[in-house]
C-alpha cells in the first residue's frame, strides 16, 4: 500500500487542476493513483511511502546522468550560492554555446530558451521570417509542444477520423485554438516518402519549413525507414523549404550530434530540450549562421527572461562535459545500457507464450507494444494495431514490482549512464512476473 500517495492526491485534487500540473504524470494514466515521489538518486526513485523503484523514465528523458549526479549537484549548488540568474550576459552562456556548436554538425550559431515548446515556436517564426513563406508541414503523431500552430494530429485517433493518407484530416488537439492558428499547418503521414513527395509537389513552394522528429517519439519509438529522412531533406532543398529537425527528445541522447549525426543529415534548423538542461528547463535553437542571423535585433523577435538562465547553463555545461569526456564515453554508455536491456527483453518476449508483444528502440529509447503486428511504423498503424489499454494495465502492474515506466503507450522509456546490469536483470525479472499476472 502507498497510503501517503493517496493522501497527497486528495490534497492535490483540492488545489491542482486534474490533481497535478501535467496529465502525463497524473491520475488519468497512473492507476489507481499516481505515486508521489520524494527523492531520486542514481537510477532509483523513492516515493513518499518509502518504496523504491528502478526509474526508466528519467524525467521524460531529461536525466541522461540519472538522479542527483555529483557533477550536476556541484554545478547547481554553485549556481544557487553565487546567483542563479542575472539580467546580464554571462560567460557560461558562451561556453555552453561553444560546446553545442562543437558537438552538433548543423549548429554554427545558438539561441537558448527555456522549454522545447518555446524553442519550436522560435524556430517556426525564424523559418517564416527567413523564407517569407507562411505554411509549415508537420507529421501525424509528431509532438512539437503545445503551441497552437503545431497542436494538430499529435494524438492517436480512430482511423475513421484521420481521413485518407493522401489527404489527412488535420485534427486540432485542444479546445481554445482558433481555426486561423492552424490554417497554414499541413499534416502528412510519416514514413511514407511518396505521400510526402506528392504534397511537396503541390505546395512545396509555399512551405517555410518541414518539421520532423528524427525518431518518432510521441507514439512510443518509431525509427525512420531507410533513406526516408535523407530523401525528405533532398526534397526540401528542391522546393526551398527549410529542413527542420526537432530533437527535443532525441538530442544529447542518441549521440553527441543527435539524429543529424546518426543519419548523416544537414538540417537547416535543429531544436533541443529535455536532456540539454540535465534536469533543469533549458532548450536551444541551432542552425547555420545565415539562418540564425534572422534572430538579430529588429528582424525575427525572440525574447525570454529565462533564456540562458545561469543555473541551467551551468548544469547543462557540467552534464555535457561528463557525457563527452573520454571520447564521448557517456553517450556510448547510454546506448550500451539501452541495447543490453532491450536485448534481454526481446529474449523474454520470444520465450513467453501468453502475450503478443513487440519492442521498438533507438539506442537509449525504447517502448513495447501489445500487438499482433510485427511492427508499428506510424501513427495510423499504432491506432489500428496497438492495445494501449493493455499496455497501461501492464505498466501500472509493473510498478508494483518496483519498476517505474510510463503508463502511456505513446511515450517511451529511456536509459541513463547510471543504470547497472543488476538494474537490467531486476527489470527483466519484473517484466516476466508482470506478464504472467497480466490478463
Amino acid at each position: 500500500m502507498t497510503v501517503s500517495s493517496q493522501e497527497w492526491l486528495k490534497r492535490a485534487n483540492k488545489v491542482l487542476v486534474d490533481g497535478g500540473s501535467s496529465a502525463s504524470r497524473g491520475p488519468r494514466v497512473f492507476k489507481p493513483y499516481p505515486p508521489y515521489m520524494a527523492s531520486g538518486k542514481g537510477s532509483r526513485l523513492t516515493d513518499v511511502d518509502g518504496r523504491e523503484y528502478i526509474d526508466w523514465m528519467m524525467a521524460f528523458g531529461g536525466l541522461p546522468l540519472g538522479h542527483a549526479h555529483p557533477a550536476i549537484v556541484k554545478a547547481g549548488t554553485e549556481a544557487i550560492e553565487t546567483g542563479s540568474h542575472f539580467a546580464a550576459s554571462i560567460p557560461v552562456e558562451v561556453e555552453l554555446a561553444e560546446l553545442v556548436c562543437e558537438l552538433v554538425p548543423a549548429a554554427e550559431k545558438v539561441r537558448f530558451s527555456s522549454t522545447g515548446t518555446e524553442a519550436v515556436m522560435g524556430a517556426i517564426r525564424l523559418a517564416r521570417g527567413h523564407t517569407g513563406r507562411k505554411k509549415i508541414l508537420k507529421f501525424e503523431g509528431h509532438y512539437h509542444g503545445w503551441a497552437d500552430s503545431v497542436l494538430v494530429s499529435t494524438n492517436p485517433q480512430s482511423l475513421a477520423t484521420l481521413g485518407h493518407p493522401h489527404s489527412p484530416v488535420g485534427i486540432v488537439d485542444s479546445s481554445g485554438i482558433p481555426s486561423g492558428a492552424v490554417e497554414d499547418t499541413i499534416v502528412v503521414p510519416w514514413n511514407d516518402i511518396d505521400i510526402f513527395r506528392r504534397v511537396m509537389k503541390d505546395q512545396g513552394h509555399e512551405i517555410a519549413c518541414v518539421m520532423t522528429e528524427g525518431v518518432m517519439a510521441n507514439i512510443g519509438v518509431i525509427s525512420p525507414k531507410d533513406g526516408y529522412l535523407q530523401e525528405m531533406q533532398k526534397i526540401c532543398k528542391e522546393y526551398g523549404a527549410l529542413f527542420y529537425i526537432d530533437e527535443t527528445v532525441t538530442g544529447f541522447r542518441l549521440g553527441p550530434g543527435g539524429c543529424a549525426e546518426l543519419f548523416d543529415l544537414e538540417p537547416d534548423i535543429v531544436t533541443f530540450g529535455k536532456a540539454l538542461g540535465m534536469g533543469l528547463p533549458l532548450s536551444a535553437i541551432c542552425g547555420s549562421a545565415e539562418i540564425m542571423s534572422g534572430l538579430e535585433w529588429g528582424k525575427v523577435m525572440h525574447f525570454g527572461t529565462f533564456n540562458a538562465a545561469r543555473a541551467q547553463c551551468m548544469t547543462a555545461l557540467a552534464g555535457l562535459k561528463v557525457m563527452t569526456e573520454n571520447d564521448n564515453a557517456g553517450f556510448k554508455k547510454l546506448r550500451s545500457v539501452g541495447e543490453e536491456l532491450t536485448s534481454e527483453l526481446r529474449a523474454l518476449f520470444n520465450t513467453q507464450q501468453k502475450h503478443n508483444v513487440i519492442l521498438q528502440d533507438a539506442g537509449p529509447l525504447f517502448q513495447i507494444y501489445f500487438t499482433d503486428s510485427p511492427s508499428i511504423d506510424d501513427m495510423r498503424s499504432y491506432c489500428l494495431n496497438a492495445d494501449a489499454a493493455k499496455y497501461n494495465r501492464f505498466a501500472n502492474l509493473l510498478r508494483e514490482e518496483g519498476v517505474y515506466i510510463t503508463p502511456s503507450n505513446t511515450l517511451h522509456s529511456v536509459s541513463s549512464i547510471v543504470h547497472t546490469s543488476e538494474d537490467i536483470q531486476t527489470t527483466v525479472q519484473a517484466f516476466e512476473k508482470t506478464l504472467a499476472r497480466l490478463n
